[in-house]
């Protein structure tokens, strides 16, 4: 269907205009200006002819089907031309029209209608309130932009009309070609994972860049996104972020979490890359641009200049860029031929009077070298250097090799003429050398993110019988949030492991218990009622002996009938009492875009301060949840630090894996943490746990 909107072999503009500054004039002038193939239906009952075309009184008076229909008339009057479509068998509608539900309930009003009446005769609908469509290879501006873009091999789609129109003239004045541009506006019906999913199978597009304020469909998107970048590299701008709903969430967890987290985990489990700005989602688009990829990330960088090569070599270093030397045998080959000043190592420095043979001694010699995946060329304009020269050696470099070069020609009117040819020729090339190598890295990811097989999440052994079972208990009893006892219990259906513990009811039996379990021992108050024991005085830790223990319990049990004396108490926990290990939180908390995401990350001053916490959209395998637990900071730690014996790696992700397979068996879990998980160096304990179900 959304070939009719990209490729339609008619186009009617309703609300066609003699009037050079409506909407409906600059759409119906833009298509004729710049020659759309197909054929111009101009729709006003007013008017016989505009702009040389002749008009229709309606859609329904022309005769003839229509493929796709640009409306740019009064909201009100728009659920009557909807109408009108369907009688000529319209396909496809872009709604440009303003004042639908972005303006309040009348609006939501007007989009509900139209859309079912849409809906009804097999019309989709892009807008309301939206830009237009381009599509260069057939040359349909079906917008009311200034310009026509280039054509390239570059798609776009943006919820901001003006966004769009801001990026479209940066295009222009950079020379930066485009395939298709869509304005989402409301995205009442088609949204960006339609026009995501269209563009993987389409020829005329490589390369797929968007803005994006929210998306419609999380899970659809993650599904079409992972798709996408299997073949094609998807950049997008995602802004509108807000953090008001992490504040609100009650669970330690779901403070930790907001919408900008879920979408960040989404785009790293879906392979898309997230450009924080224009200027580098095309930085972005230009590297993809040169159509070639790196086997791996190790990069060398010729350079002419000391200082741009430092600044290339530090970010290479941030961004973990490989900087390999070249084989003796390269080394050797070209040792003779340069300056003996000269750097051979990496950056190779070939000192500011290189003139354009010496750069092409080595950039030759780089294409062969095994050690090297990408080529940096990096240059600022010294009296001698001849930059055009250096820049023709860089494009019959590039044509010989399918290693990517990229290229850094510093400087402005020295080196604009330059630059200009090299990426007429495919060659990318940025204005500065730390734009370059993040412009690589986006390469090296994308290589990456290609190679990795995909591994679904694993069904685990559990007692989902028993875990139904009591969930609809609590429920049923309006518990709506439990502590350690009911959330222990369902943990342990999925294969947690707890320490021992029992329920003492008197201070003798407290004695009694701490003795059989053996010291030291943990006492915490058991009450439904009493979820922060901690703050009620509940918990005794280190009780050594069974005098103490039958102390603590009366203690525990006064403070607690003190500060919340409607409590009802069932006892005291006695649990036995893990030494050593690492402490790691792991928890779950529910997003609306996307739904359940996991958390984990170390306990203590890293999640409490440094907020050092990996998210991942639920389900998690296996191997995503290794790379979950290697986007923490301080992992080291885990791993084994400084001589430390390390703590088992794969009981965290048996647990990920394990949490992962209750929320995906019972969606009611809205949040969920486990705080501490303790990670001895075989095996993990649970030790507290929290769950909160969504009401009934």
């Amino acid at each position: 269907m959304l070939n009719y909107l990209f490729n339609p072999k008619s186009v009617a503009v309703v609300g066609a205009s003699r009037e050079p500054k409506k909407v409906g004039f600059a759409v119906l002038n833009n298509l004729i200006k710049y020659k759309y193939e197909g054929i111009i239906y101009p729709i006003n009952p007013s008017a016989t002819e505009i702009l040389g075309v002749k008009t229709y009184p309606s859609l329904s008076s022309i005769g003839e089907d229509v493929d796709l229909a640009v409306i740019s008339i009064p909201a009100k009057h728009v659920t009557t031309s909807i109408k009108d479509c369907a009688k000529a068998n319209v396909k496809a509608v872009v709604v440009l029209s303003a004042g639908f539900k972005e303006i309040g309930h009348e609006g939501v009003k007007m989009e509900q209608e139209m859309l079912k009446i849409a809906s009804e005769n097999g019309i989709r609908i892009m807008g309301p309130n939206c830009l237009g469509v381009i599509n260069t290879s057939n040359n349909m501006n079906a917008s009311f932009a200034a310009d026509m873009l280039a054509k390239g091999k570059t798609a776009l789609f943006s919820q901001s009309g003006a966004l769009g129109v801001a990026i479209m003239d940066w295009a222009l004045e950079h020379n930066f070609g485009f395939s298709k541009f869509i304005s989402l506006g409301n995205k009442s019906d088609l949204n960006e994972v339609d026009f995501l999913e269209y563009f993987i199978t389409d020829d005329e597009t490589d390369i797929i860049l968007g803005y994006i304020e929210d998306v419609v469909d999380g899970r659809r998107f993650m599904e079409v996104a992972k798709k996408a970048t299997k073949v094609k590299p998807v950049v997008l701008i995602k802004s509108g972020g807000t953090e008001a709903g992490a504040r609100a969430a009650s669970s330690h967890t779901g403070a930790l979490a907001g919408s900008e987290t879920a979408f960040n985990a989404a785009f790293k489990q879906t392979g898309v890359m997230r450009a924080t700005g224009i200027q580098e989602l095309f930085d972005t688009a230009l590297a993809f641009s040169g159509g070639k990829l790196p086997k791996g990330d190790r990069l060398l960088i010729i350079t002419n200049a000391g200082g741009p090569g430092i600044i290339a070599a530090d970010t290479s270093d941030k961004l973990k860029i490989k900087l390999p030397q070249m084989t003796k045998e390269s080394i050797n080959a070209i040792i003779d031929l340069l300056p003996s000043n000269a750097s051979l190592y990496n950056p190779v420095d070939i000192i500011g009077d290189a003139t354009s043979e010496r750069y092409k001694i080595v950039i030759e010699k780089a294409i062969t070298d095994p050690n090297v995946d990408g080529i940096f060329v990096l240059l600022t304009p010294q009296a001698m250097t001849d930059v055009d020269n250096i820049a023709e050696i860089v494009i019959n470099s590039s044509n010989e090799t399918d290693k990517p070069i990229i290229s850094s020609f510093v400087g402005g009117k020295r080196v604009s003429d330059a630059v200009r040819k090299m990426k007429q020729h495919g060659i990318p090339s940025f204005s500065y050398p730390e734009i370059a190598v993040n412009a690589y890295k986006k390469l090296c990811d994308f290589t990456h993110w290609k190679a990795i097989d995909e591994e679904p999440p694993k069904t685990i052994n559990a007692n989902r019988k028993a875990t139904r079972a009591l969930i609809d208990e609590l429920l049923s009893a309006g518990r709506i949030e439990v502590g350690e006892d009911p959330a222990m219990k369902i943990l342990s259906n999925y294969g947690f492991t707890f320490p021992e513990r029992a329920l003492a009811q008197s201070a003798i039996e407290a004695g009694v218990i701490a003795e059989r379990i053996g010291f030291p021992v943990v006492m915490k108050i058991s009450s439904p009622d009493i979820l922060h024991k901690t703050d009620v005085g509940g918990v005794k830790l280190n009780i050594n002996s069974a005098l103490v223990a039958e102390d603590a319990f009366r203690e525990i049990t006064t403070n607690a009938v003190r500060f919340m004396p409607d409590a009802y108490i069932e006892g005291v926990m006695i649990y036995e009492m893990i030494k050593g290990g690492k402490e790691v939180i792991l928890g779950v908390s529910y997003d609306r875009t996307f739904g359940h995401m996991i958390m984990c990350g170390l306990g203590g001053i890293y999640v409490e301060v440094l907020k050092d916490v990996a998210f991942r959209i639920a389900p998690v395998g296996r191997k995503e949840a290794s790379e979950m637990l290697n986007d923490i900071r301080s992992i080291a730690l885990l791993k084994g630090a400084r001589g430390e014996k390390p703590a088992d790696i794969e009981a965290v992700i048996d647990s990920i894996e394990r949490v992962s397979n209750l929320i995906t068996d019972f969606p009611e879990i809205r949040e969920l943490d486990i705080n501490p998980l303790v990670v001895m160096n075989r095996g993990a304990f649970a030790l507290d746990a929290r769950i909160i179900f969504e009401p009934k």
